[in-house]
C-alpha cells in the first residue's frame, strides 16, 4: 500500500532558516539515514520525495460558485509550515509510523493513498 507522509510542520524544532549549517546537516542526515531505513526494510521503498520551497511562494486556487479565484501566498486556513513530502510504499500504517521516528522532530501527517485505478 502507498503513504502520502506530510512533513507538515517544524514541532519543536526552530525554522530551517533560523537553524546553523550544523543543525542543517543533521536534520539532512536524518533524511538520509530515512532513506537507507527505507531501504533496508523489506516492502519498503520510498516512490517520491522532495522539499518545498516556502509558503510565501504559493500559489492557491479556489473555485467557488463556478469560479476560480488565484491569489499567490499560502493557503489562508493553513496555520502548519508545510515543508515537504514522501510518497511510501510500505506494507502497512505500523511500518511507516516506525520509519517516521527516524526523521527529525517534525508534525507529520501519514495518509493512506486510495487506488483509483
Amino acid at each position: 500500500m502507498k503513504y502520502f507522509v506530510l512533513l507538515a510542520g517544524y514541532g519543536e524544532l526552530p525554522l530551517w532558516d533560523d537553524m546553523s549549517p550544523e543543525e542543517q546537516a543533521a536534520g539532512m542526515e536524518q533524511h538520509y539515514a530515512f532513506s537507507r531505513a527505507c531501504k533496508a526494510r523489506d516492502g519498503v521503498s520510498i516512490e517520491s520525495g522532495e522539499a518545498l520551497a516556502e509558503s510565501s511562494g504559493a500559489t492557491t486556487l479556489r473555485t467557488r460558485a463556478g469560479q476560480m479565484t488565484i491569489t499567490e501566498g499560502r493557503f489562508a486556513e493553513a496555520a502548519e509550515h508545510i515543508g515537504g513530502f514522501y510518497l511510501i510504499e510500505a506494507p502497512d500504517l505500523d511500518t511507516v509510523i516506525d520509519l517516521c521516528r527516524v526523521l527529525p522532530a517534525y508534525d507529520i501527517e501519514i495518509r493512506p493513498v486510495i487506488d483509483v485505478g
